[in-house]
């Protein structure tokens, strides 16, 4: 999961979940069309590389998750989650106009 001192003291700031208590997922789609995208805009680590994990739970193998985020510690989080459960980032790159943002693409394993 996260590198040690990876994470920052939570500020007690937005979780990046929904009213539902569930993680906020802005989009998704199947395998062949666009990614998943996962908002954890606001969200202190360790929450955007556990709504990334969450969210991937839930999709089949070779599916694409674009994360969004202002957290730094996610752009460690997220590829060490990805190795650790055999995924591939495909894509790690600052926001489009939004130099405070992150987007980080993994391919999901077709291995869980």
């Amino acid at each position: 999961m996260s590198t040690p001192g990876a994470c920052g003291a939570s500020d007690g700031g937005s979780t990046g979940r929904s009213p539902t208590g569930e993680p906020s997922v802005v989009e998704e789609s199947s395998v062949e069309e666009s990614p998943t995208t996962v908002d954890a805009r606001g969200a202190r680590c360790p929450m955007p590389v556990i709504m990334v994990a969450r969210a991937a739970a839930s999709l089949p193998g070779g599916s694409l998750v674009t994360l969004i985020a202002t957290d730094p510690a996610a752009r460690h989080d997220v590829p060490a989650w990805a190795r650790i459960r055999g995924h591939v980032v495909v894509d790690d790159s600052p926001a489009p106009s939004r130099p405070d943002e992150v987007r980080i693409t993994v391919r999901l394993s077709e291995h869980g």
